[in-house]
């Protein structure tokens, strides 16, 4: 089937982390039997995971910028677990981005291993690198709250023919105006705001459409989350996670039948702990009634390294975006959106997304 050409905007923990799965199922014998373990797919669409090849990457970091990209991933301040360190020496180096909006004031405030430190390089020529590099698609990881350094990206791919998996929280695939931009182009989307493997929000929305399921009626619920890596530093700076809350709060909403009031429905980043880390620990409630109107309380704790998980989707939606490549498809994709992200133009039950997505994959529904 060929490779899957990917550029990367933001070489955090989350790029570290794919990067590092690529290489990891890269290594096993097609025969392994450990070869599936980790993946909702091993082979997707006649691609597997290491088919995924890195041809360009951005970052505004001094520690990163013009560094080889097997440097960069592994350069402070990202702190997220090295389980793959067998990287190869890619031939790419990493771009100066344009900052924009990409870094908050307070994260330049930190010690070096956490803060951010703003390169004085010129920022280079996104469009003509992502044309040069021949890629298939951008990975778009930036920072939570870069609403102009997201869609500069995605300015780019629409003037390059790129297509376009946007991994955080800033509304491109789920804005109709952009939807119409990348339909009209006929350039894949997928989007907006990755969930994780087994994360927060997955678990939150499949135990609040069991509750409905079942005739219990929902009347409060919270998600709080701490962890210590840069995605909760940047998001202690408060004015930044609106579309971040609102991506979060939308996508359990959407599994409960009646509307919650706001002072009902409590989700979003709560604090910074850094010794923490990569390490993301959720607390969930959700209060209801049942039967005869008997109170039902439900609490739980999720710990989970916060990059790896995410991996384990964008790895998917890669492989997605790549066969709708393959098939002429533009526009958003609705299926894998509606499945791999919290926020996307369609909301469906993750039963049911996940059905539209094998559907997809076996080509019997175009998006």
């Amino acid at each position: 089937m060929g490779k899957i050409k990917i550029a990367i905007a933001g070489v955090g923990n989350c790029a570290s982390s794919l990067i590092q799965g690529v290489e990891y199922y890269r290594s096993f014998k097609s025969d392994n039997s450990a070869i599936s373990i980790g993946l909702m797919h091993y082979d997707l669409g006649g691609y597997l995971p290491g088919d995924v090849e890195v041809v360009a990457a951005f970052d505004i970091d001094a520690r990163k910028v013009s560094r080889p990209l097997r440097e960069a991933i592994f350069a402070k301040p990202n702190c997220t677990q090295v389980f793959y360190p067998e990287v190869p020496d890619y031939p790419v180096k990493v771009h100066m981005g344009e900052v924009l909006d990409g870094v908050s004031p307070h994260m330049t405030n930190y010690p070096d291993d956490k803060r951010f430190i703003v390169s004085d390089e010129k920022s280079c020529d996104i469009a003509k690198v992502l044309r040069d590099s021949g890629a298939d698609m951008l990975i778009n990881y930036l920072p939570v709250g870069s609403e102009h350094a997201t869609r500069r990206y995605a300015d780019a791919c629409l003037d390059t023919g790129v297509a376009f998996i946007n991994c955080v929280p800033v509304f491109i695939a789920s804005d109709d105006d952009w939807a119409k931009r990348f339909q009209e182009k006929g350039i894949p989307i997928v989007g907006d705001d990755i969930k994780s493997q087994v994360g927060a929000t997955i678990i939150h929305r499949n135990l609040a459409k069991l509750f409905m399921d079942r005739g219990v009626k929902i009347s409060h619920t919270y998600q709080l989350n701490v962890g210590g890596n840069t995605d909760f530093l940047n998001m202690s700076n408060k004015s930044r996670v609106k579309s971040k809350k609102i991506s979060k709060t939308e996508a359990v909403q959407s599994q409960i039948s009646h509307r919650l009031s706001s002072n009902d429905i409590h989700i979003g980043p709560s604090d910074y702990v850094p010794w923490m880390n990569d390490n993301k620990v959720c607390f969930l409630r959700i209060e209801g009634h049942g039967f005869c109107g008997i109170p039902i309380h439900l609490e739980l704790r999720l710990s989970v390294e916060d990059s790896p998980n995410s991996a384990g989707i964008v790895i998917d939606a890669i492989r997605c975006c790549k066969i709708a490549k393959d098939r002429g498809i533009g526009g958003v994709l609705l299926s894998p959106s509606s499945y791999f992200m919290k926020h996307s133009g369609a909301q469906f039950s993750d039963e049911e997304a996940r059905k539209r997505v094998e559907d997809f994959i076996d080509n019997k529904r175009e998006k």
